[in-house]
């Protein structure tokens, strides 16, 4: 089962969505950058770690170089 993006901004909703995915059952979630992976996008990991539980994979989606965006 492929993971799901989350895109949710503010760390009590990024918790709130992935506690309701967990509940239905998904276990690997990845978030979307929205700080370039600085404070605001750990702080989102680490309530979507606490959300998801143990045995979850929970991960930050993987910043694309803005040469290679542009070129697609």
């Amino acid at each position: 089962m492929s993971p799901v993006l989350v895109t949710a901004r503010r760390p009590a909703d990024v918790a709130r969505e992935v506690e309701g995915l967990a509940s239905a059952g998904r276990r690997a979630f990845v978030l979307a950058r929205v700080d370039h992976g600085g404070m605001l996008d750990r702080e989102r990991l680490g309530a979507a770690r606490y959300a998801a539980g143990f045995y979850s994979e929970v991960g930050l989606e993987e910043e694309t170089p803005t040469a290679v965006a542009a070129a697609r």
